[in-house]
């Protein structure tokens, strides 16, 4: 299983991270149970794991076979049908179309590379807006992740080998995605500018 998070060493997080895979067996029942805690625990609890960069497989109880790709899925069903909408329609559409399609091979590799240098680019921008605007941050927790769907949604449309119908023009999310740009490109501009001498 590829690790959801690749947190720094040194915080609880990165500590989480060094240690083993926490084994997790899978019963007929649905139940899962948690080896390390002999406990048994639920798919948020799971969530709450990846969240927290501690990594786990899961294997079925009776066959042995591991199952973590499939729990994973299931973990986002459940996350989906919360309300906590993250994966567009359009993109869904497009995901399953690869299935079975001669780039079913590279769409995973390509997908798994995309999200890791968004997701390390967008810590940076973080970083880099903490730095100058102390804890204040511009965008919502929503608004920010509506437009990370929409970046892997015009990712995934790179490997639609046909043009679509109507794919001239320009998207609302495009349209939403170079306002960004536009005002990252901006901010870092200003932060280029000498500082102005005290009067």
């Amino acid at each position: 299983m590829s690790q959801a998070k690749q947190p720094e060493h040194g915080g609880p997080e990165g500590k989480a991270a060094e240690l083993p895979p926490v084994v997790v067996k899978k019963y007929a029942n649905r139940r899962l149970y948690n080896t390390e805690s002999s406990s048994y625990i639920t798919l948020d609890t799971l969530a709450e794991m990846v969240r927290g960069g501690r990594n786990f497989v899961v294997y079925d109880a009776k066959t042995g076979e591991d199952i973590t790709r499939s729990v994973l899925t299931q973990i986002i069903v459940e996350e989906e049908s919360k309300g906590r909408a993250l994966l567009p329609t359009g993109f869904l559409r497009q995901l399953i179309g690869f299935y079975g399609d001669s780039l079913q091979g590279l769409v995973p590799n390509y997908l798994e590379q995309a999200l890791a240098s968004f997701s390390q680019q967008q810590a940076q921008m973080r970083e880099a807006m903490k730095q100058t605007m102390g804890n204040f941050f511009p965008f919502g927790v929503e608004e920010i992740s509506r437009q990370n769907t929409a970046m892997l949604e015009r990712a995934m449309s790179l490997f639609t080998p046909f043009v679509q119908p109507g794919a001239a023009a320009k998207t609302a999310e495009q349209s939403e995605i170079e306002a960004l740009r536009a005002e990252v490109d901006a901010l870092r501009a200003e932060l280029g500018k000498p500082a102005r001498p005290a009067r």
